[in-house]
C-alpha cells in the first residue's frame, strides 16, 4: 500500500491537530525545512513529497494528470494516517492542490493557507511546451536556471536546486500535465475554510497579482505579502511565513482575546484594555496571542485542567494578584469551591504549607467575595 502513497515526513505530537505541507513543482519536502519544526510545537506536520519527488515514487501519477489527481493522493495519504479533517498549506502546485481540495473536498480541510500560488498558472501551452521539453531532454537545463526563478538575487538554497535536478523527469512531465489544465477560478466563491494566502512581492512566476485574485474571490481569505521573497518563500523568509502561519492556524489576536474574555470576565479585559499604553501594548498583543490565542485555546487540555494548572503555578510562584484573577476564572470554567479547595491542598505537599496558607486566604476571600459576604483573611497567620 505504501508503494501507492507519496513519500512523508511526521512531526509534533501525534494528538496535535494534523497540518499538511505541500511543496512546489520541482522541489521536496525540504522547502519546509526551516517552518516546519516551529509548527510542530503546536501541529501535527505531515510533509509529503510529489510524485517523483523527493522519495515519493515516479509511478504515482503518469501522462495526462491533473491537479484533482494530486489531490486524491493527498486524501489517501490522509486517510492511511487516519485524519479525516487537516489544515493544509501548499507552494505553488502544492498551493493548488489545497484549493482544489477545499473547493471539492470542504469536509477535509479545517483550514487553508496558499502560498506563492495561483487559481490558473497562465497559458497552457506553455506547461505542455515544458513537459515535452523535459520529457525530451531531462531536467539538468531548467535546474540550472532555478535560482532565478525560485529565488530573489544572490539568494539560493542548493538543497533545493539539488532536488529539481534529481526529480524524475517523467513525473515532472506529468505534473506540468496538470498544471496546463488547471484553472480553478470559477469555484474559488465555493471555498467556506478559512484562507490565508501568501505573496512573495519579487515572485515572478506567481506574482503578487495572482495572490490577490485569490483573496478577491475566497470569501473571507487574508493576504500577506511577503517583500523579500520571491517564489520560494518558506526557503527564503522562513520566518515571516513561520509567522503568518501561525496566526492563521492558532488564532489571532482577536480570538485569543475572546477566549481571555470568556476565562477571566469582560470587566477585567476592559480595564486591562483601558489601562493600555504605547509603552505596554505589544505586550498586551503578546498575551492575546501567544497565551490566549494559542495555549488557552488548546484543545488537548479543557479549561478547568488549565485552570488547576495555572493556580497550582501561580501558588508556586507566590503571585497573589494574579491567583485572585484565576480563582475567579477557575470558578467561570466550573470548578466548584471544594475543588479549588482540593487543588490549593496539593500545593501544600508539593508548593510547601507556607505558600499554600496564603493562597487559601487569597482563595478564600475570592470566594466570599463571589458570594456577597464581606471577605476575610481567615486563614492568615495560621501557622
Amino acid at each position: 500500500m505504501t508503494d501507492k502513497l507519496p513519500h512523508h515526513t511526521t512531526e509534533g505530537a501525534p494528538a496535535a491537530p494534523p497540518l499538511l505541507l505541500g511543496s512546489s513543482l520541482g522541489t521536496s519536502t525540504a522547502l519546509w525545512d526551516a517552518v516546519a519544526p516551529e509548527l510542530a510545537t503546536t501541529h501535527r506536520v505531515i510533509r509529503w513529497d510529489l510524485p517523483g519527488h523527493g522519495s515519493s515514487p515516479a509511478g504515482l501519477t503518469g501522462p495526462g494528470a491533473t491537479v484533482a489527481d494530486l489531490a486524491a493522493l493527498v486524501l489517501a495519504l490522509a486517510d492511511s494516517l487516519g485524519i479525516d479533517r487537516f489544515a493544509y498549506a501548499g507552494v505553488s502546485l502544492g498551493g493548488a492542490i489545497g484549493l482544489h481540495l477545499a473547493a471539492h473536498h470542504p469536509e477535509r480541510v479545517e483550514s487553508l493557507a496558499v502560498i506563492c500560488s495561483s487559481a490558473h498558472f497562465g497559458d497552457g501551452a506553455r506547461w505542455a511546451e515544458r513537459a515535452a521539453l523535459v520529457r525530451r531532454e531531462g531536467l539538468a537545463a531548467l535546474a540550472d536556471s532555478a535560482p532565478d526563478r525560485w529565488f530573489t538575487p544572490g539568494f539560493t538554497v542548493p538543497r533545493l536546486v539539488e532536488d529539481h535536478r534529481t526529480t524524475d523527469p517523467e513525473a515532472y512531465a506529468a505534473c506540468c500535465d496538470a498544471l496546463a489544465a488547471y484553472d480553478i477560478r470559477d469555484a474559488l466563491a465555493t471555498i467556506t475554510a478559512p484562507t490565508l494566502v501568501v505573496a512573495g512581492r519579487e515572485d515572478p512566476a506567481t506574482p503578487p497579482a495572482h495572490a490577490r485574485e485569490i483573496a478577491d474571490a475566497v470569501p473571507g481569505a487574508c493576504l500577506t505579502e511577503l517583500a523579500g521573497a520571491s517564489h520560494l518563500a518558506p526557503a527564503e523568509r522562513p520566518e515571516a511565513v513561520t509567522a503568518a502561519l501561525r496566526t492563521h492556524l492558532t488564532g489571532s489576536a482577536a480570538s485569543g482575546t475572546a477566549v481571555r474574555r470568556a476565562v477571566l470576565g469582560d470587566a477585567h479585559v476592559d480595564r486591562a484594555q483601558d489601562r493600555t499604553t504605547p509603552f505596554t501594548a505589544r505586550f498586551q498583543d503578546f498575551i492575546s496571542r501567544y497565551a490566549w490565542g494559542e495555549i488557552w485555546t488548546d484543545p488537548t487540555l479543557a479549561h478547568r485542567e488549565r485552570s488547576m494548572i495555572t493556580m497550582t503555578a501561580l501558588v508556586a510562584h507566590g503571585h497573589h494578584d494574579e491567583l485572585a484573577l484565576h480563582v475567579r476564572a477557575a470558578r467561570r470554567n466550573g470548578l466548584t469551591p471544594e475543588e479549588i479547595g482540593a487543588v490549593l491542598l496539593q500545593t501544600a505537599v508539593y508548593c510547601g504549607v507556607p505558600a499554600a496558607n496564603a493562597a487559601f486566604a487569597v482563595a478564600q476571600r475570592v470566594l466570599a467575595e463571589e458570594e456577597g459576604r464581606t471577605g476575610s483573611d481567615g486563614l492568615r497567620g495560621t501557622l
